[in-house]
């Protein structure tokens, strides 16, 4: 794909509509699966022949297994009330980026192939055949969604644009159309354990190397370990968060909370990974080869509890699927019966006064809060309706003492997506990562100009790195964004319980 240039666009005051620019963002396409990266996941190493019949019958196969697929394909009236919650839509003035149109570049074959109507007047229904033109534009439009759900809140129907991208992304990949960046990054964690493809020798150095950072600031002697049996928790957390700022000074953190706890605990070089990309490409086979991986790590160390950290997709996952794909969990500790974030961890030891914090700690801050969308809109936390928009907010109220809420309409269940989930958080795709965060950044200015707001906290390692990229295309320092336990690992007294 060629370099594109593109200009930023600019922060409005109103959030206004975006002008309507027809293709605007037709040029923008990921990179394909070279053949090796498809054919380690099982799919085809290049478009196969007759794919065509082969991408309609595989879209047959998922209406079978999946009945709510066929709701959404069958529910929508074009009531328009998704049009402008898309916050690549309101990035670049496509109109292909408005969650309906999008949907429609699957719906239309469904139509034409599924349907008496779209059979006998296809015309009268947008039905269309699937060709070479349509599959174009859903190899660029399906990933220009990042399946964050906030046109679903908005649809009186319920519509779930994620499930339609995932399952046109289902389909390219078995005919041969597949997207690189998620499918290299699945074959490393089938082959190593993590997304980044770190062996074992150098995530011991890493956790080794965070003891010496951590003894030597605190002069408290905090261990990060690997593979090892009997500990309470096997923590499982994104594996950007072994080497890269901001996440590693949230994993920092979690390694002060356990310690002062009194819990033990251990990562696995076996299973070093939260993330589960499968999701993105909407593969359930290949979302359950990952998450197995997660279960021999627990049963071959003996762990009584499993712990995510701060990642939104890996915790959804884990809230809404990890039991069906690889459980039952019965081997665990039965007070924890299945897998918890760490989130809810900290928020249960700070109301039962196990921690010592110190907000004063994080007195050169005033902090606002992103709600990642797969924790926001497709998962929770604790036993409390909304866990998931209050146990974030209570944590870092205990870390601060100064916090701000973002805008009301663009926080909780409505709010915006950082613009890099999904499986677009690629290079190839940053023209689209920028104007994606647009809305964010919008609601980010507001909160800044209004209170001073100087970092922007975020529990997702998809959002910090997706942040960390666009916001100095906005005028914001890449520095703003921090991890939710950056900040309690600020504020946490080392010491005080021991």
């Amino acid at each position: 794909m060629a370099k594109v240039e593109f200009t930023t666009p600019e922060l409005r005051e109103d959030r206004a509509n975006p002008q309507l620019v027809e293709g605007a963002m037709s040029h923008s396409s990921p990179y394909l699966a070279s053949a090796d990266h498809q054919k380690d996941l099982g799919f085809p190493g290049e478009l196969v022949d007759g794919w065509q019949q082969k991408a309609v019958a595989k879209l047959g196969e998922l209406l079978d297994k999946n009945r709510a697929l066929r709701v959404y394909l069958d529910a929508c009236v074009k009531c328009g009330a998704c049009t402008d919650k898309c916050h690549y839509y309101l990035g670049t003035g496509d109109p292909k980026n408005m969650p309906v149109a999008r949907q429609d570049l699957l719906r239309s074959v469904y139509r034409r192939n599924f349907t008496l109507m779209g059979k006998i007047a296809p015309g009268l229904v947008g039905a269309r055949d699937l060709d070479e033109e349509l599959l174009d534009d859903w190899y660029k439009y399906f990933h220009q969604c990042s399946q964050c759900r906030r046109c679903s809140v908005f649809c009186p129907y319920g519509i779930d644009t994620a499930e339609i991208s995932m399952a046109a992304r289902d389909i390219m990949d078995h005919i041969g159309k597949g997207q690189k960046y998620c499918n290299e990054i699945i074959g490393k964690v089938h082959k190593i354990g993590n997304n980044l493809g770190l062996p074992e020798a150098a995530l011991i150095d890493t956790m080794e190397g965070l003891e010496e950072d951590v003894e030597e600031e605190t002069g408290v002697a905090v261990k990060y370990p690997v593979n090892q049996e009997g500990a309470d928790v096997l923590l499982i957390t994104p594996s950007a968060d072994f080497f890269a700022e901001p996440h590693v000074d949230g994993l920092i953190g979690y390694g002060k909370v356990f310690h002062q706890a009194g819990i033990s605990w251990t990562v696995s070089s076996y299973a070093s990974e939260a993330a589960n990309f499968a999701m993105f490409i909407g593969s359930y086979e290949q979302m359950h080869k990952v998450a197995l991986r997660i279960r021999k790590a627990a049963l071959d160390l003996g762990v009584k509890r499993i712990v995510f950290g701060e990642c939104g997709h890996a915790w959804r996952v884990a809230y809404s699927f990890l039991n069906t794909l690889a459980g039952p969990w019965d081997f665990l500790d039965p007070k924890y019966p299945v897998p918890q974030h760490i989130l809810e961890v900290t928020h249960d030891l700070i109301r039962r006064g196990a921690l010592e914090l110190d907000p004063s700690a994080n007195d050169d801050k005033v902090v606002t809060f992103h709600d990642s969308c797969n924790v926001a809109r497709a998962s929770r936390m604790g036993d409390m309706p909304g866990g998931q928009f209050e146990i974030p907010r209570a944590v870092i109220k205990a870390a601060v003492n100064r916090f701000v809420d973002m805008p009301e309409d663009t926080i909780c269940d409505k709010t915006f997506c950082c613009g890099g989930g999904g499986g677009l958080l690629t290079d190839d795709l940053l023209e689209l990562r920028v104007k994606g965060a647009l809305p964010r950044m919008e609601a980010l200015q507001e909160v800044v100009d209004k209170h001073g707001v100087t970092h922007m906290a975020a529990i997702c390692a998809i959002c910090k790195s997706q942040f960390t990229k666009v916001m100095p295309f906005y005028g914001f320092d890449m520095d703003m964004v921090v991890s939710v336990h950056q900040l309690v690992g600020d504020a946490i007294q080392l010491g005080a319980k021991e």
